[in-house]
């Protein structure tokens, strides 16, 4: 059984830091792409940042690109969504998904709802 679990997520000022955490089990953690992707009420959902399974593909949404940065520590399956410098428009609920298809242009939802986890919400403030 395929268990994704996010952590990290909470409330703070524009201008702060973030870093989410985001374990696997019951899949190859270490042959499997990850991917973080967030939402907001009444919208769809979007590939924040994805990150392959070697780690020499990583894929960063424009209005993310120079303050998060994506990494993955194979050993403890477990990846992360560092997030500096952040904007009220980064508010939303942060869902980590394994096996998202990825490249240096885009990053692709799996196809399989037992690849997500359940979300961790950033809230950030003025």
């Amino acid at each position: 059984q395929v268990q994704v679990v996010e952590s990290g997520g909470g409330l703070v000022q524009a201008g702060g830091s973030l870093r989410l955490s985001c374990t696997a089990s019951g899949l190859p953690v270490a042959r499997s792409n990850i991917g973080w992707f967030r939402q907001v009420p009444g919208k769809e959902r979007e590939g924040v940042s994805c990150i392959s399974w070697t780690g020499g593909i990583i894929f960063y949404a424009d209005s993310v690109k120079g303050r998060f940065t994506i990494s993955r520590d194979n050993v403890n399956n477990t990846a992360y969504l560092q997030m500096n410098s952040l904007k009220l428009e980064d508010t939303a609920m942060y869902y980590c998904a394994a096996n998202p298809a990825v490249s240096n242009t885009m990053c692709r939802p799996p196809p399989s709802s037992r690849f997500w986890g359940q979300g961790t919400q950033v809230t950030v403030s003025s």
